[in-house]
């Protein structure tokens, strides 16, 4: 008898990998019944990583989301699955064990069926107690095996690391090859080193279309015994997105396995709905390089859910980068040069931070890395010498073992620099906190939600939760999503006309001005009903990159206020800039005289956000 191989479809990662946001509630409820209707679906992928915190950016509860997308697929008989980045949970930075705990309760109330498990590390430190967790919450627990192309990642690494979740009591195992760049002979031997451990264990693979392998790729696991093929779909598949259905279950049939039929009219009816989401809105965050495939991928080895982000993230830099150039009067970078020195940089870069496997976070914090030397250096100044935070957590061990050695110049910076490495378990740097939530939400009015699922949001998204519930996050996201659509309109005039728009949030009518950019950095706005903040004496203090504005990355740090105290070299306020928060640091010892941005507002290089006299 024919082997059967199934498929999912990765509505989550279709969108992450093509821009910024994902659908809208109405919108995902009315896409399922036909995603449902076209027949070839044995799983959908639903939510998690980076789905449920855009929810928050543009205004939406994401709990109602995902309680009412996966509702028809459960209804139907169709898994649902999401992403989870073990200890980091849905973010960027490591989670409490408390937290970590009801993660998969709430996620599992929710309806979540499958939760996909993994560390860019591959440290099983980090990925064995989420599937303790998964089990208790009573999810399918799948372990994933970050793949990558290195001398370390061998055939032999990535069996004995599945051989190890195995034994650990994960029900699954996904070969996450998230970048595509998995080679297929070898991708094959590695699903027929798993089967030989246990034959009946099931395997999904999920891979990236963009460096050109996957197809092949694809065939080759299916031979070898995968149970489950990741898909996309027109017109979200191919470029930085996934094989589209199509293709692969042609393949698969032709190859002789047992496959679903595809109902056509339904695919098509699917594709027109998502069309009609691009021209919505969501199309204006998807950069039209993400729609191509791109060999040039091959060698620093991105995932194909950053590049959604990475090329937004790389105009905006350029912006920066190229007002600075002129004003020193040097020649501007185009698009593709300032991409080629970053591809380029992260190659050089990737095997003297040990080689992580590139997948959130750590694909980021390579990428920002890579693209803070390149800015640094256009500028004359040193390679290395803007690392965030979070980088250092990377570098130094407190987010997991390495897989390679650190290179000796990194060991003298951090030395240089008072830094330590670490080899206690990640865990023990992040302690409990939901007790500390509960009462910041009982002192603001605040319900804790069915199945304590807006405390969890709380926990795991702190500064967006708040933003999203002042209204914040929802004015922003009108705000600039007007911006684009009159820069779109104004194509081909040379002009965009400036203009009020009126945003509605919470009953209260909010009046914001878009304007064209003339080169010089805008005004801050004040947050919604906060006021205005008084200039006060003194120095200025830079912003040292553009990006976002906080006072604190995480709800345990106090923020500095005015009249503060503060010494040279302290960290008194945050830059948000592709995922990962900078440290802004005093320039003197001093007191604090004004704060000239509020939490959240975007400011670019060398505005001035802090006074120190």
């Amino acid at each position: 008898m024919a082997k059967e191989v199934k498929f999912s479809l990765v509505f989550r990662d279709m969108w992450q990998s093509a821009g910024k946001y994902q659908p809208r509630v109405d919108q995902l409820v009315k896409v399922a019944p036909k995603i449902i209707e076209m027949g070839c679906w044995d799983r959908v992928e639903t939510n998690g990583g980076g789905f449920e915190q855009v929810n928050l950016l543009y205004g939406e509860n994401p709990n109602k989301s995902v309680r009412e997308w996966t509702k028809p697929f459960h209804e139907a008989g169709i898994q649902t699955h999401m992403l989870d980045r073990a200890l980091n949970g849905l973010r960027m930075f490591p989670c409490s064990k408390d937290l970590r705990k009801l993660f998969y309760k709430v996620k599992k109330a929710q309806g979540t069926d499958i939760t996909r498990i993994f560390c860019g590390l591959n440290d099983p430190r980090n990925v064995i107690p989420s599937i303790g967790y998964a089990k208790e919450a009573s999810m399918i627990a799948q372990a994933s095996l970050c793949i990558t192309f290195s001398p370390i990642h061998t055939v032999d690494y990535y069996v004995n690391l599945a051989k190890t979740f195995i034994e650990a009591g994960a029900d699954e195992i996904c070969l996450k090859d998230m970048a595509g760049i998995g080679r297929p002979e070898s991708l094959g031997k590695i699903v027929k080193g798993i089967k030989a451990i246990k034959k009946d264990i099931v395997i999904q693979y999920h891979s990236h279309a963009g460096p050109g392998f996957n197809v092949a790729s694809i065939l080759e696991v299916a031979k070898a015994g995968c149970d489950y093929i990741d898909c996309g779909m027109s017109p979200l598949s191919w470029g930085t997105g996934h094989a589209d259905i199509i293709t692969v279950q042609e393949m698969l049939k032709d190859a002789g396995f047992k496959v679903k039929d595809i109902n056509m009219k339904a695919y098509m009816e699917v594709r027109t709905m998502i069309q009609e989401m691009m021209d919505d809105f969501l199309g204006y965050y998807i950069p039209a390089l993400n729609h191509l495939n791109n060999s040039l991928l091959v060698k620093p080895g991105l995932p194909g859910g950053m590049m959604g982000s990475l090329m937004t993230d790389l105009e905006e830099n350029l912006e920066g980068l190229n007002r600075w150039k002129e004003k020193n009067g040097q020649p501007k970078l185009s698009t593709d040069e300032l991409l080629i020195k970053l591809f380029d940089e992260v190659a050089y870069v990737w095997p003297r931070v040990g080689y992580p496997c590139l997948v959130t976070p750590f694909s980021q914090y390579v990428k920002n890395l890579a693209l803070m030397n390149v800015m640094q250096m256009e500028k004359g100044k040193e390679r290395w010498s803007l690392i965030a935070d979070n980088i250092w957590d990377m570098i130094l061990g407190k987010s997991g073992q390495l897989p390679g050695p650190v290179a000796p110049e990194l060991v003298e910076l951090a030395k240089s620099q008072g830094r330590q490495f670490e080899t206690e378990d990640p865990q023990t740097y992040a302690p409990d906190c939901l007790d500390e939530f509960r009462a910041k939400m009982k002192a603001n009015g605040w319900e804790l939600g069915q199945d304590d699922e807006e405390l969890f949001e709380y926990a795991m998204h702190p500064s967006q939760y708040e933003a999203y519930k002042s209204g914040k996050a929802k004015a922003d996201f009108e705000a600039d999503l007007a911006e684009r659509k009159a820069k779109k309109a104004s194509a081909g005039t040379g002009a965009i006309k400036a203009q009020d728009l009126k945003v509605t949030v919470n009953g209260e009518t909010y009046t914001v001005s878009i304007a064209p950019n003339d080169g010089s950095a805008p005004a801050a706005a004040p947050a919604a009903g906060a006021a205005p903040i008084a200039a006060g004496e003194g120095a200025d203090v830079l912003a040292p990159l553009e990006g976002k504005f906080f006072l604190v990355k995480n709800a345990s740090e106090a923020p500095v206020k005015v009249g503060d105290m503060v010494k040279k070299g302290q960290t008194i306020g945050y830059i948000e800039a592709m995922k990962t928060y900078n440290a802004v640091a005093a320039d003197c010892d001093g007191q604090i005289t004004a704060i000239l941005v509020n939490p959240g507002d975007k400011v670019f290089e060398d505005d001035p956000i802090f006074k120190i006299k």
